[in-house]
């Protein structure tokens, strides 16, 4: 055995507790990938006027090694698997449907989203009516849009949790090696069918999200520490195999989107890892400093996660309309500058935190307030993925924006406010936090992303 008790079941069969060395993890994730984003974003202005981004990161000879140990959405979607799982446990002990459940969900999401969609059409279409050249705000727009492909993996995924964890009920083991297959399936495919390789959106991460499943029910923390490790040296040594083959590429960035089975073989490295390392994160995490900010910084990882990239756009953009010093991508002087724009970044969205942040708090209900008709739920999932997929094929553009913006305002009036049921497993001892729908309170993590 592991010599950890299963994570996801609380003592005497209650309700699963919630695991705090899993929101240390989520923090973690959320924080190496503002860092990374820094080092990445570098928009060029040529001597013709003309701008360009260039991503200097990811031109380096030692990133693809490096990559593949700090890639960590799969990462994300285990532990968003582990959480989700055990949210809609009690959600249906409590009497909630599934329709309950999406609802939640989708308002933990899109409500924030929609914030900054809105934002972000009225200051491009303003900037483009100041005089700001259209190339500059199409750059900024297309950059700025990159969380969406991410909100939109990870709310499917979510959705489909009430069917997947029935699945799983039956037969866990069998219900990921479905998944796993048909992801191969479809990367054997995409060559003839291309488009074919975006149902991976659904069905790899569906598939690292079952890895979560397994977690939160104890099977992973019955393998023997010397099995954790195999598993781990086994998934690494046949994506290495994979990728030194060609039969794809060795970089996981090219590897994300559409994503691949190379990110399902890092998720099952990740969630070996996570298990094996389980007992120290949990010690960790019980530090009351550790908890502190794992607690304060939880509360606002949605709005952090979807406000930071496009925060860093409009900076690197506003930098390059005025004559402050622009080292060129890649010397030393850049470099040395990373870690200014991260206290860049990181002031702008002190702001940015209290205006927007609230919106990840619980909507308030009445006391009464009942779950929206099964119609309204799914009519708010579809209007929420059409403007994403259509970014995610075509690119952000600033129609498109102003189209999703009024999408998600949508949304947000079709879901109305938090159902009963949903708003009681969020306020219990246990349902609050990341574990449940939405946050209770301001001592609550949240780490959803």
């Amino acid at each position: 055995m592991s010599g950890v008790n299963d994570p996801g079941t609380a003592p005497h069969g209650g309700p699963p507790e919630r695991d705090l060395a899993i929101d240390l993890v989520r923090v973690v994730c959320l924080a190496l990938v503002v860092v990374g984003h820094c080092m990445m974003v570098s928009p060029v202005l040529h001597p013709d006027g003309t701008v360009t981004t260039a991503n200097t990161l990811g031109d380096q000879p030692w990133f693809v090694p490096v990559i593949w140990i700090f890639m960590v959405m799969p990462l994300f979607f285990v532990t968003g698997g582990t959480t989700g799982l055990q949210s809609w446990q009690r959600l249906k002990a409590g009497g909630g449907t599934g329709f309950e459940f999406a609802q939640a969900r989708l308002l933990r999401l899109v409500r924030p989203a929609a914030a900054l969609l809105v934002v972000m059409f009225l200051g491009l279409w303003s900037a483009l009516l100041a005089g700001v050249d259209p190339q500059v705000v199409q750059l900024m727009a297309s950059g700025a849009g990159m969380p969406l492909w991410f909100l939109a993996a990870y709310l499917a995924a979510q959705l489909n949790i009430p069917l997947l964890a029935r699945f799983h009920g039956r037969a866990p083991w069998l219900t990921f090696t479905a998944l796993a297959a048909l992801v191969i399936a479809v990367d054997c495919l995409r060559g003839a069918l291309p488009l074919l390789a975006y149902a991976n959106l659904v069905f790899l991460w569906c598939a690292v999200q079952q890895l979560g499943f397994l977690m939160a029910d104890g099977h992973i923390a019955r393998l023997t520490r010397s099995g954790l490790v195999g598993i781990i040296v086994a998934a690494n040594l046949l994506l290495g195999v994979v990728t030194g083959l060609g039969l794809y590429s060795g970089n996981m960035l090219v590897n994300l989107n559409p994503p691949n089975l190379c990110l399902l073989l890092l998720g099952i490295s990740q969630a070996a890892a996570l298990e094996l390392f389980r007992p120290g994160l949990g010690w960790a995490s019980g530090l009351r400093w550790v908890r502190a900010m794992v607690m304060v910084t939880g509360r606002r990882s949605m709005t952090v996660y979807l406000w930071h990239l496009p925060l860093l756009v409009a900076m690197s953009g506003l930098l390059l309309l005025t004559d402050f010093p622009k080292p060129a991508a890649g010397t030393a002087e850049w470099w040395w500058a990373r870690p200014l724009v991260l206290l860049g970044v990181i002031i702008l969205l002190l702001p940015v935190l209290a205006v927007f942040g609230h919106l990840e708090e619980r909507p308030t209900a009445s006391l009464h307030t009942r779950g929206r008709p099964p119609a309204a739920v799914v009519t708010a999932a579809v209007v929420v993925f059409i403007p994403v997929a259509e970014a995610a094929f075509n690119g952000l553009t600033l129609g498109l924006l102003g189209g999703g913006a009024a999408c998600f305002a949508l949304a947000v009036l079709l879901l109305g406010r938090m159902p009963e049921r949903a708003a009681a497993d969020a306020q219990s001892g246990v349902g609050g936090g990341v574990g449940g729908p939405l946050p209770a309170g301001p001592s609550s993590a949240n780490v959803e992303t």
